[in-house]
């Protein structure tokens, strides 16, 4: 451990030699602490939260990824190229010792950046909120300033419903088509989830969130829903009145309220607390007096937030994922520098992070199947030979795309939805272990398997 501790220091001497270290420090500095004063929201606690974490926390994260990745490919191939790990690799110290230390350094060095920087917006935050009106900054600690997990009605199981209405629609399924009763299956399914989420006019409609296991910890405490419906309503400022009867059924304790909101957006509001019942559950009911019906999506159209831990703790669960990426880029550009010259492994480096940020144009490459896009004289998207190499290896590109691109931690933090642990354990998992691990061990092969020796010096 001594001799990578050594190392880690050597990095840290690197890097701070790099012009473009500095210059890139200034304009992290600039963007924590000039940008936000530059910024202007519209007055609300949402707007100024998600305008200030929006911009800041993106800027960071570049301007540390393009930092990070031209430092480790410079902090490597030069000094193989100016014939200063030359010095290095001759002493009583494994290769993969030299590299490991540099990505460590890489990584120590980033982790403090990462931490100043953070600490300087967080702080910028609670300055800003400061300056909020009194009933803006209720709303900010109640709803942004917070760590919220959420809690649903578990979803109908509409696959044994479909296949138990088949059996007994369809006397002699074996003498129809396979194509035919699928596309059955699928219009059978559609039905069933339209039939679900629609509240016909003049109805009421129950739902049960079952929160057995956060019973004690949610006792004296206020709760959030979150609610988001459509209707056929095509007048965009129009509000729909809607009924709520909240707590245990036939209760004196069940609150009955009247709220109005617009549709297609999502709104919040306060459930007073203790309105579970004895098991743990909390009932709602909704009437539709309109004379439309309207529509609670699956996914998002009724969801009970509850606080799950503070903000600040959130914050720093945000920046671990983060520190993710950065090892990510950090691990890509040494694997580069293992055995590209500096230019070239800058260059290799760019063209993987670019590849990272057009995973739309990937995506659609392989739902379309061809890289040629579509032909009007056929009507159709057209294909050539290269597809059949093109193709398959953006699948798996997009693969890999998705597995780091379910960690983004700005909308989360800008609604004050929780980053749990768990989500963050499984950044550290797959960004840092499998991916970083992939670009690490192929990086210290090719680095141990080269001849340092053949290395000529600029001078």
């Amino acid at each position: 451990m001594n001799k990578i501790a050594a190392i880690v220091g050597l990095t840290w001497k690197a890097a701070f030699r790099y012009r473009l270290f500095w210059i890139l420090s200034a304009l992290l500095a600039a963007a924590v602490l000039g940008l936000p004063m530059l910024l202007k929201d519209d007055g609300t606690a949402q707007g100024m939260v998600q305008i200030l974490l929006t911009y800041t926390l993106s800027a960071t994260a570049t301007l540390l990824g393009f930092a990070t990745l031209w430092i480790s490919c410079g902090t490597l191939a030069r000094d193989v190229e100016e014939c200063q790990v030359q010095m290095v690799a001759v002493k009583p110290i494994a290769r993969w010792q030299i590299w490991l230390g540099k990505w460590l350094g890489l990584l120590s060095l980033n982790a403090a950046l990462l931490a100043l920087a953070g600490g300087s917006i967080f702080l910028m935050l609670h300055w800003r909120a400061g300056r909020l009106p009194a009933g803006e900054q209720k709303i900010l600690h109640e709803q942004i300033f917070v760590s919220r997990s959420s809690a649903r009605e578990p979803l109908p199981d509409f696959k044994q419903a479909v296949e138990r209405y088949m059996k007994q629609t369809i006397k002699n399924p074996s003498a129809m088509d396979p194509s035919d009763l699928q596309e059955i299956r699928l219009q059978l399914t559609a039905q069933f989830e339209t039939n679900y989420t629609v509240l016909p006019a003049g109805t009421w409609r129950p739902w049960g969130i079952d929160l057995h296991a956060l019973k004690d910890q949610l006792r004296d405490q206020p709760l959030q829903l979150r609610i988001k419906f459509h209707t056929a309503s095509n007048r965009g400022e129009e509000t729909f009145p809607t009924i709520w009867k909240v707590g245990p059924t036939n209760s004196p304790k069940q609150l009955e309220m009247e709220e109005s909101f617009p549709a297609d957006s999502f709104q919040e509001f306060t459930i007073p607390p203790n309105m579970l019942d004895d098991k743990g559950r909390l009932w709602i009911e909704v009437a539709n007096p309109n004379s439309m019906d309207l529509i609670f999506p699956l996914e998002d159209g009724m969801e009970l937030l509850y606080p799950e831990s503070t903000f600040g703790i959130n914050f720093i669960r945000g920046l671990a994922i983060i520190f993710c990426w950065l090892a990510l880029l950090a691990s890509v550009g040494l694997a580069a520098a293992s055995f590209l010259s500096f230019p070239v492994a800058a260059f290799v480096s760019l063209a993987v992070l670019l590849v990272g940020l057009s995973s739309g144009t990937v995506s659609t490459v392989v739902e379309q199947g061809t890289i040629t896009g579509f032909d009007a004289a056929k009507s159709g998207y057209g294909h050539s030979v290269v597809d059949y190499v093109i193709v398959p290896i953006f699948q798996g590109t997009l693969k890999i795309l998705k597995l780091v691109e379910s960690f983004s931690p700005i909308d989360s933090l800008s609604t004050g939805r929780s980053i749990t642990w768990e989500q963050v354990g499984l950044a550290v998992t797959q960004i840092i272990f499998i991916l970083s691990g992939f670009f690490c061990v192929a990086g210290i092969l090719l680095f141990t398997r080269r001849e340092l020796a053949t290395a000529q010096g600029n001078s």
